[in-house]
C-alpha cells in the first residue's frame, strides 16, 4: 500500500515532533501494510511554513535512518499547500513540492469554507499541467453539507482525498456517512492516512481500506490502491470508479 498524506517529517509542522516519533511513525506504517508513504507537511496553515528544498533534506535524512534500522518504507517528498494568493507564483520558482514529483499538487482548504477564488486557481494549475488533489474535502464544512460543490469541482478536473480516520468512523458516525456517500458518487479518487503521530492520528490506512472493502467492495479498494501508484509515478489517474457491490438484505 501506498499513503499520499502524512505529517512523518520531524520539526516540520504538527506532525512528528522528532526522529523518535518519525521512526515510530515508520515502523507504525509498515506494520500497517505500506511500503511508500509522501512526507507532505503543511504549508501556509496553522502558521507553519515548510520550504521546497528543506523537506527534500529530511525526507533523505529520513530515508538513511530507515535504512539504518532496517525499516522496509520509502519517504517521498510532498507538501500539504493551503490555498493563498502567492500559490502559483511560488509553484513557478520552485517553492513548492508537488507530490512525489509528479504533476499533482495536496491542496488543503480551511475547514470552515472553500476560498472564493479556488476555481479560478485550479484553472490556472491545469494550465500550469499540474492536477490540484483535494486534501480530506469531507472535513470541510462547506463540501460536506454541499456534495454536489464537490462535485462541481472534481468535473473542473480536481481530484480528491479522503482520510481513512473518517472512513472508519473515528470522527463520527455523521462524517463516516458523509464519507461513504462521497465515494460512492465517484467523488473521492485517493484515500490517504493523513498520521500525525503514531497514537494520536495513527497509519490507519489498512483499516479504512477493510471498511471500504465490506461497505463498497474489493474492486473499490483495488482502484484506490492503483491510483496511489499511478499518482507517485506521475502517471494518468483513473478517474472512472468501479460500480459499487449492491448489498441486498435477506428477509
Amino acid at each position: 500500500m501506498i499513503d499520499i498524506h502524512t505529517h512523518i517529517l520531524p520539526g516540520l509542522d504538527d506532525g512528528a515532533d522528532s526522529l523518535e516519533e518519525s521512526l515510530a511513525l515508520a515502523q507504525q506504517a509498515s506494520q500497517n501494510g505500506i511500503t511508500a508513504v509522501v512526507a507532505t507537511p503543511h504549508h501556509y496553515a496553522r502558521g507553519f511554513y515548510s520550504e521546497a528544498e528543506q523537506i527534500k533534506q529530511e525526507v533523505a535524512k529520513l530515508n538513511e535512518e530507515l535504512e539504518k534500522r532496517n525499516i522496509p518504507l520509502e519517504v517521498l517528498a510532498g507538501q500539504e499547500v493551503r490555498v493563498y494568493d502567492n500559490l502559483l507564483e511560488d509553484l513557478e520558482t520552485g517553492r513548492l513540492v508537488t507530490i512525489a514529483s509528479s504533476p499533482y499538487l495536496l491542496v488543503e482548504f480551511p475547514s470552515s469554507k472553500v476560498p472564493s477564488q479556488v476555481e479560478d486557481l485550479f484553472h490556472e494549475l491545469r494550465l500550469l499541467g499540474i492536477t490540484p488533489v483535494i486534501a480530506h474535502p469531507e472535513r470541510n464544512s462547506e463540501l460536506a453539507n454541499n456534495i454536489d460543490y464537490l462535485s462541481e469541482l472534481v468535473g473542473a478536473g480536481a481530484l480528491a482525498q479522503l482520510t481513512s480516520s473518517s472512513i472508519i468512523g473515528a470522527k463520527g458516525k455523521k462524517l463516516q456517512k458523509i464519507s461513504l456517500e462521497m465515494c460512492k458518487k465517484g467523488l473521492i479518487h485517493f484515500i490517504a492516512s493523513d498520521a500525525h503521530h503514531s497514537t494520536m492520528r495513527p497509519f490507519d490506512l489498512k483499516q479504512g481500506y477493510e471498511v471500504i472493502g465490506k461497505q463498497l467492495g474489493q474492486a473499490v479498494v483495488d482502484y484506490y490502491q492503483l491510483n496511489a501508484e499511478r499518482l507517485i509515478r506521475g502517471q494518468s489517474i483513473i478517474d472512472e470508479m468501479p460500480a459499487v457491490k449492491r448489498r441486498y438484505i435477506f428477509w
